[in-house]
């Protein structure tokens, strides 16, 4: 798999290009259409134009808003994630003094790791074998722990310990899934037809123009690419211009207070 930001810009820009090309070419064939018949050139495309701009509009809409929720829902497990390891980090104090040392040691490691995951992107070859480091740390907590809880006096401290763990294991499944998931390709390249067709009509209908509109011309094809490229951006805020790395400070104090 490539970068996904190079990607974003180069489909991006392409589709800019692309809508710059269709633009002049509905602009020359609508010239020829009027030069040819004045009068019936325009019949029927305003129907036509209003039923794509306005599938183009609803399709950006929701493509946004649902980029921009997966975006705010990986937020949100940045912030569950630190919450769950604070609640397993105290609940430490439950088991037996002796078997503290190691478990808050490992607790450190791990949380090292998750940090260390996120930081090596874009080197995704990286961040997976750091998420599998993490893993391997995680059987290694389980194990100590249910070791500590037979240890220990019986009663029902020790499930409030192993269900933290549970949590703060749960939430990395929780965090990678999210971090995959995204809309199917087909969503982006029909909303790249849909931008290049629009580029085509808006063309064509400034063929009666003596001259052309630049403004108007490349302020519809950047400003649709544009849109094109924030939506892709937020899909991957790991990589971009639109992050989420502030939000990991959370993580960041958490492990400060881990003395």
């Amino acid at each position: 798999m490539g970068n996904p930001e190079r990607m974003a810009v180069l489909f991006s820009g392409t589709l800019f290009i692309g809508m710059l090309v269709l633009i002049e070419v509905g602009r020359r064939v609508g010239a020829r259409r009027l030069a040819n018949d004045p009068e019936g050139a325009r019949t029927g495309v305003s129907a036509v134009e209003g039923s794509l701009f306005g599938l183009l509009g609803l399709l950006l809409a929701f493509t946004f808003s649902g980029a921009n929720n997966r975006f705010d829902a990986r937020r949100q497990l940045i912030t569950q994630e630190a919450n769950n390891i604070g609640t397993a980090w105290l609940r430490l104090d439950i088991l037996p003094a002796e078997a503290q040392p190691e478990l808050r040691d490992l607790f450190r490691r791990y949380l090292d790791s998750r940090l260390e995951t996120y930081r090596k992107l874009p080197d995704l070859a990286a961040a997976e074998e750091e998420l599998g480091r993490s893993i391997a740390l995680q059987g290694e907590i389980w194990r100590k722990a249910v070791d500590a809880v037979k240890a220990g006096p019986p009663g029902p401290s020790g499930s409030l310990l192993l269900n933290s763990l549970n949590s703060m294991f749960d939430i990395v499944t929780s965090r990678t899934a999210a971090a995959r998931t995204h809309p199917p390709s087909i969503i982006y390249l029909m909303l790249a037809a849909l931008a290049l067709a629009a580029a085509l009509l808006a063309g064509f209908g400034m063929a009666g123009a003596k001259t052309r509109s630049w403004v108007h011309v490349i302020g519809f094809a950047a400003v649709l690419s544009l849109t094109v490229y924030v939506i892709l951006d937020l899909e991957f805020p790991r990589l971009g211009l639109i992050r989420v790395d502030s939000f990991d400070l959370s993580l960041v104090e958490l492990r400060e207070s881990m003395k």
